[in-house]
């Protein structure tokens, strides 16, 4: 039988004692790894909540862009008369796209992107009597990307009625 031997006496060993150190060596790397893992998953999960605040804040300022474009064409059109009128259609620009077609009915919906950044805009313009009244709703969607496949796509939406 092989005798061990302590270090501090340079006997025998207590019985039972062996491997106590290496066990109280793997507790306190197993507790350090844990709290390492947790701080990890911690700055992971901030670091994509604040991209999605960025990327919500652009699909906020291209809403906000496609209210804008819809409001001057259907108000400050430099024709005089709206670009959205139910009797006739007419083209608009926005962002430097061509909108062919718009108005001529009492809904209006049109599409345009912001190249080159990934950005898009769909916007309704709907007319519609309420007693002798014409009312007018605009509602733009904006999205932080144009791929409707991208798990991470965010849309805002703005709504005006006047």
């Amino acid at each position: 039988m092989k005798t061990r031997f302590n270090r501090k006496t340079r006997g025998p060993a207590p019985s039972g004692v062996e491997g106590f150190t290496l066990f109280i060596a793997m507790v306190v790397m197993g507790t350090i790894l844990l709290v390492a893992t947790g701080i990890v998953n911690l700055a992971l999960k901030q670091s994509l909540i604040s991209s999605s605040g960025r990327e919500s804040q652009y699909a906020f300022y291209a809403a906000d862009t496609g209210i804008e474009c819809a409001l001057y064409w259907d108000v400050q059109n430099p024709s005089g008369n709206s670009a959205f009128a139910t009797s006739t259609s007419s083209s608009i620009s926005c962002n430097g796209q061509v909108v062919p077609s718009v108005g001529g009915s009492y809904v209006s919906t049109f599409t345009f992107n912001f190249s080159p950044e990934p950005y898009c805009t769909i916007v309704t313009v709907t007319k519609a009597y309420i007693g002798s009244v014409l009312w007018t709703t605009i509602e733009s969607k904006g999205y932080n990307t144009c791929d409707t496949s991208n798990p991470r796509r965010l849309e805002r939406a703005v709504r005006v009625k006047y």
